[in-house]
């Protein structure tokens, strides 16, 4: 049913997710999907998880055996991949985890540790890394949305401009592990 769902919203869309669009698609009776999930909101959270766990998965498999510059490239591009493959679960990673959910709290952490190894190559650590991670995730995050969205109409390349992106957040990396702030205690949350 998940997977049913995920996929409604890939085709869809995020928000034309509902429980009525999901029994028409499963072909049963809306009551039928109570036995299953308890709300909406339940399922939305279900797709957000399994969402998550394919890009942390995707991400993962992008920074294997790659450091620093190489490693953001290619997450980056898994990032983007991801989106661009599937729009609807990528919506639903934006979903920050509920403090008591811990199978959404252990999907997102698995992305948030690739994020965390791959600033580590510039020599970031603590708060600084959590600054860098925050600010990667909004670019990724506004390119990935815009594209997703048609927000891209000029005729310029969007491959060259998403490199150019890339290009230039890592020389921002680089400076700004020069400039990096003495570490403080962090807690480790979805950035």
């Amino acid at each position: 049913m998940v997977t049913g769902a995920a996929e409604l919203a890939d085709e869809a869309g995020w928000e034309r997710l509902t429980l009525a669009a999901l029994a028409a698609r499963l072909g049963v009776r809306l009551p039928s999907l109570y036995k299953h999930i308890d709300s909406l909101d339940g399922l939305r959270r279900d797709v957000a998880v399994l969402a998550v766990t394919e890009l942390g998965a995707a991400v993962s498999a992008a920074a294997v055996g790659r450091a620093a510059s190489d490693a953001l490239r290619a997450v980056a591009g898994a990032y983007r991949d991801y989106g661009q493959h599937h729009p609807g679960r990528y919506a639903a990673t934006v979903r920050a985890p509920a403090t008591d959910d811990a199978e959404h709290t252990a999907a997102a952490g698995t992305v948030l540790r690739v994020v965390l190894a791959v600033l580590a190559g510039y020599g970031l650590a603590g708060d600084d890394a959590i600054d860098a991670t925050r600010a990667l995730r909004a670019a990724l995050h506004g390119f990935v949305t815009l594209e997703a969205g048609g927000g891209f109409g000029m005729p310029a390349d969007v491959d060259r401009s998403f490199t150019r992106l890339v290009d230039g957040f890592d020389a921002s990396l680089h400076r700004w592990a020069d400039t990096a702030q003495p570490s403080h205690t962090t807690r480790v949350r979805t950035p």
